[in-house]
């Protein structure tokens, strides 16, 4: 069969926006680690089930680039887009083109994009978007502008927080706007060649602060201690599949591991620090378990997981970090973890073991009593069940903020036996409140031997049972039996389909 001319000229245009038609440029790329957009969004989604928005737009640079180099060097304006699937389920994708400007975003770009995030509004689609480039570009001169601060692109992106699950990708050099795209996202996916900045090289020294290389401006190892990263990889597209997975619905495949493992998972007595990760490996579903943020505030553990195919938040104390106290940061980590829980529907298990809120003259420096007060309102605010499991200590404001407020705050608050719960640590409440008496006695040695002595008697009294014989918490349970109750009480929860998100924003730290 002939084909018409018109289609011809459409598939050979096509053909030009394809890599294939850059293959020295790719090559160079590649060189450098890195990867085209379209082969980012072909490795991200289904096989043949993507859709594409704008694949012939150019950048508004004719009248200082002839048509053929634009055709050549502008493709796309930057920027791929459209939608897909990902295991069936539907998703929009987008990604800034290393190749096009240095990922630079261009007047026709931001036009592409804020077409395709009001698809994902009205669609409600969960988004993965591809972020690294250069920022703002300057030089389109086909389109007037003076200084360009009317984009819509930020405040329509931002304005999706709590809406549609958004996960930023940074795979390269990522600064300015582009690095405002990753920041408004709901959770920022890292490889080590990442760098993070609201200012590139050219924003340094053109504002006086010397020369900087881009590697060095918001290197991984930095972006991973101060909490912008959530996640670093070296396979960006495959962790990106794996976290827009929790919120693509409840998955049918799972496998529970032994429980029995939990009965010895903490260790006797209160002074030994133990791992926390296995124990929420265990209670989630095999191999379903993502930890965020893992050396921002190592004191406090976030992280993604699956019940019998069902996305949950757990919250934990890691007693290996500041004896599993609450500092400025840590509260800073849970409360923004618990607002996206809560704003696309995912229950919340807290598993407690505590001494309390960091306390010291040094913490309250860091802004202790607003940052770790975030915690109890955010919890306050969840719609989203919380669910507490009391591990082994649970003691004072710390405690009651991982509790939400209260032990009677979630909707069940269990206990391991070996836990002991108080108004503050044992040993000191004990110094406190005996204070006169324990001055009373000269020698030191019989002293701290008293101490001793009337620490044991109130860890008698504050024991789980003992608790649990006053109504404080709810239950004392065998640890194997946790993840069964669990799946109780998340199936009663989620009854009707009953279990969704708030849908309110999510604060950005």
């Amino acid at each position: 069969m002939s084909i018409r001319p018109e289609l011809l000229e459409v598939l050979a245009r096509r053909a030009l926006t394809e890599d294939s038609a850059r293959p020295d440029a790719v090559e160079r790329l590649h060189a450098r680690g890195g990867r085209t957009a379209r082969e980012n969004v072909a490795a991200l989604v289904d096989d043949g089930s993507f859709v594409e928005y704008g694949r012939f737009v150019t950048a508004a640079q004719s009248q200082r680039r002839p048509l053929e180099e634009l055709l050549d060097r502008s493709v796309a304006d930057g920027i791929v887009g459209g939608l897909a699937t990902i295991e069936g389920h539907q998703v929009a994708v987008m990604s800034y083109d290393y190749l096009v400007m240095a990922g630079t975003q261009g007047m026709r770009g931001h036009r592409k994009t804020d077409r395709l995030i009001d698809v994902v509004s009205r669609l409600g689609l969960p988004t993965v978007f591809f972020a690294a480039g250069g920022g703002g570009r300057p030089g389109d001169t086909d389109i007037p502008l003076v200084s360009a601060l009317d984009v819509t692109t930020f405040a329509a992106w931002a304005r999706l927080s709590g809406r549609v699950p958004r996960i930023a990708v940074v795979e390269d050099n990522c600064f300015a706007g582009n690095a405002v795209i990753a920041g408004c996202s709901d959770l920022i996916v890292a490889t080590e060649r990442a760098s993070l900045g609201m200012g590139g090289p050219a924003m340094i020294a053109g504002g006086g602060l010397g020369d900087v290389a881009a590697a060095d401006v918001g290197p991984i190892e930095v972006m991973e201690a101060n909490g912008v990263v959530d996640v670093t990889t070296d396979d960006a597209v495959g962790t990106a599949r794996e976290l827009i997975g929790y919120f693509l619905g409840r998955s049918s495949s799972w496998t529970a591991p032994d429980q029995s493992a939990l009965r010895d998972a903490v260790p006797e007595g209160e002074r030994t620090a133990y791992e926390l990760l296995p124990i929420v490996e265990t209670l989630c579903d095999e191999d379903s378990v993502t930890v965020l943020r893992p050396t921002f505030a190592p004191e406090l553990l976030t992280a993604l997981g699956r019940v019998e195919g069902r996305t949950v938040g757990v919250l934990g104390n890691d007693t290996r970090h500041w004896a599993g106290a609450i500092t400025a940061d840590a509260g800073d980590k849970a409360a923004r973890f618990l607002q996206l829980c809560d704003a696309h529907g995912f229950p919340v298990v807290s598993l407690v073991d505590t001494p309390g809120m960091m306390v010291g003259a040094d913490a309250e420096r860091t802004g202790l009593v607003r940052h770790t007060s975030r915690l109890l309102v955010a919890a306050a605010r969840m719609e989203v069940p919380l669910i507490g499991v009391v591990l082994r200590r649970g003691y004072g404001l710390g405690a009651q903020a991982m509790l939400g407020g209260s032990t009677h705050e979630p909707l069940m608050t269990l206990a391991w036996p070996g836990a002991h719960l108080g108004a503050m640590g044992l040993e000191g409440a004990v110094r406190l409140s005996m204070r006169r008496e324990l001055e009373a006695i000269e020698d030191e040695a019989e002293r701290e031997a008293r101490v001793r002595e009337l620490t044991a008697y109130a860890q008698a009294s504050s024991t789980a049972l003992e608790v649990a014989r006053h109504f404080e918490i709810d239950d004392v349970i065998d640890p194997a039996e946790t993840r069964g109750v669990l799946v109780r009480l998340l199936d009663a929860a989620d009854r009707d389909g009953r279990l969704v998100g708030s849908g309110r924003p999510v604060d950005t730290w």
